[in-house]
């Protein structure tokens, strides 16, 4: 869940993004709340008496999930260089193909120019990554 993009002749890391494990459990204990919720309300709808059971059974999928996927999505890194943002595999973008910034939820997600889009999922700060993006992309156009 690393870069293994190949620096280019010159090109230098200037930071590297991290996940965030705290924001990691916070977000996902928002979705179990929602999840809980929306299991109770579908309970109730249909009538079922054991309405309770949409709560345990919205936290055991949830809390599931959380467990399985954390190994992968808390070792997902992104280098910043002077020139592109590369992120885990080949993912690679260049800051100047780089049309919009956005901040969605805990992440920060990047909408290229060809409209592909990428997150920078459970940043502590997503506010300071979207600024450190959007500086390192004036830096290269000047």
């Amino acid at each position: 869940m690393t870069p293994t993009t190949p620096l280019e002749d010159t090109e230098r890391v200037q930071h590297s993004f991290y996940p965030d494990r705290a924001t990691y459990y916070r977000d996902h204990a928002w979705l179990a709340a929602a999840a809980m919720a929306i299991g109770m309300l579908v309970l109730w709808a249909i009538g079922n008496p054991h309405v309770w059971t949409g709560a345990v059974g919205g936290l055991a999928a949830v809390a599931v999930r959380t467990l399985y996927v954390a190994s992968d999505e808390l070792a997902a890194r992104w280098d910043l260089t002077d020139r592109r943002l590369l992120g885990p595999a080949t993912r690679a973008v260049r800051l100047a193909d780089i049309r919009e910034l956005r901040m969605f939820g805990s992440a920060v997600q990047i909408v290229t120019r060809d409209g592909d889009k990428h997150l920078l999922k459970y940043q502590a700060d997503r506010a300071a990554t979207r600024d450190r993006i959007r500086a390192a992309m004036t830096e290269g156009t000047l």
